[in-house]
């Protein structure tokens, strides 16, 4: 893959492109409905799924089993990655989504404990392990569909909507929460209303599958696809993951790193900063959540043009600008956020801001690593590793802290991981205009 500058002058959206951009984004927000809508109805579907008489082990049951979603990230993004490098990025989308949204029907469907024992959970479990599975595949996929269907000088921009569509699905899952929980009595939630939400969820993946199916692979894909049956014909039968590690480490390397910071941070922010702040400082939970959306509205409204700063002024100086000013912000914000709702409006805010410089660059850094033989691969495997070693148990880590009177040094954990990214961003090198295959 050379590293000169992009001779493409093509600085608008093909027809094409704009259709790949809103189907990959529909679909990828409503795969995460799917996957959100799980946590969000939780607590309440939890006591159905385990023996009665206990309701709090019912509950860190189902919470574990959340976790082995985390788990099988890692391995859906390798099968799933070498799928779609070897058989398209469309097929492996259209895989992801459907995989996702029978397992949530599954769950939405399945019977309880009462009436079947100990099958109840085996369910469970085999149902969140595809959703984890599918998952997994969707982040390599996506992003290299995305940004390989943006024209040169607008990858950035194409590849910024993967997160928006993450925080999208998320918001919505939150929402069909919202609206079951306050329309419905409190029995019918518990006894059919979170079963809608999980059909509703799986309905709007199956829609997503459908949108998917409608749009065409990238061209990026069919030079890959020319090589690796060169590849096959001249007997090398690898796949992209073991390609992946044999011809590119350093760039998986990188990419795993290029991750820590960024995955950290943003489950600190964006996931458990409410709970933390509710637990820690005593604002009532409603009033931290309510920042907390204010804070993701803002986010998502700005990362597509977090995205066009970084196809004008490059990867380097907006990845470096989110980690140096999390290494300078993060000691001021875990000494004001006790301040109340407005205090914790600011820290949310700006720690918003701050991360736009990572979910805005993140695909398409990551794409540029890569040429498009091993690209969905190389993207989603360090990546999904990175999110379950640092991402996944970041709120564990914030508070095993507290727990442990530690927490008046929990900024020094956020410190530790932006310079680490700092470290990073500052010394990989530049991909702005890299030409893609």
């Amino acid at each position: 893959m050379t590293t000169t500058t992009e001779t493409v002058h093509a600085t608008k959206l093909s027809k094409k492109g704009r259709k790949a951009i809103v189907a990959g984004s529909i679909g990828n927000a409503v795969e995460w409905v799917d996957w959100a809508i799980y946590t969000t109805f939780s607590s309440i579907f939890a006591h159905h799924f385990f023996p009665p008489g206990n309701d709090a082990a019912a509950l860190l049951s189902t919470l574990a089993i959340f976790a082995v979603g985390f788990v099988m990230r890692p391995v859906g993004a390798a099968v799933m990655g070498a799928y779609a490098d070897r058989h398209g990025r469309k097929k492996g989308l259209v895989l992801t989504i459907g995989l996702m949204a029978a397992a949530t029907l599954v769950i939405g469907l399945s019977p309880t404990f009462d009436q079947v024992g100990i099958v109840a959970p085996l369910l469970l479990v085999l149902a969140r392990m595809v959703q984890g599975f599918a998952a997994g595949g969707e982040f390599g996929s996506s992003s290299a569909f995305l940004v390989e269907s943006a024209a040169p000088s607008r990858r950035a921009f194409a590849g910024s909507w993967q997160q928006v569509s993450v925080g999208a699905g998320v918001l919505i899952a939150s929402g069909i929460g919202a609206i079951i929980t306050s329309s419905l009595p409190a029995e019918a939630v518990d006894s059919w209303g979170w079963r809608l939400a999980f059909v509703i969820a799986a309905s709007l993946g199956f829609v997503g599958l459908w949108l998917r199916r409608s749009v065409e692979d990238t061209d990026s894909f069919e030079v890959a696809k020319s090589r690796n049956e060169a590849n096959h014909a001249a007997g090398d039968r690898r796949n992209s993951f073991l390609r992946m590690f044999k011809e590119h480490p350093k760039a998986v390397a990188r990419v795993f790193g290029i991750t820590i910071a960024g995955t950290l941070l943003y489950y600190m922010w964006v996931s458990y900063m409410p709970t933390y702040a509710a637990v820690t400082t005593g604002i009532p939970l409603s009033e931290a959540l309510l920042a907390n959306v204010i804070a993701m509205i803002v986010f998502l409204t700005l990362l597509p043009f977090a995205g066009i700063l970084s196809d004008r002024i490059g990867r380097k100086p907006t990845m470096a600008a989110f980690a140096g000013g999390f290494l300078i912000f993060a000691w001021p914000a875990f000494q004001i956020i006790g301040g109340g709702f407005w205090a914790l409006l600011l820290v949310e805010i700006i720690g918003i801001v701050l991360l736009l410089g990572y979910s805005a660059n993140c695909a398409v850094i990551m794409a540029e690593q890569f040429p498009p033989e091993v690209r969905a691969s190389g993207i989603g495997v360090p990546y999904a590793l990175a999110v379950a070693l640092f991402g996944g148990t970041a709120p564990y880590i914030t508070t095993w802290m507290n727990t442990a009177g530690l927490g008046g040094w929990v900024w020094l954990y956020a410190s530790v991981a932006a310079a680490i990214g700092l470290a990073v961003y500052l010394t990989m090198p530049e991909t702005k205009g890299k030409v893609l295959d």
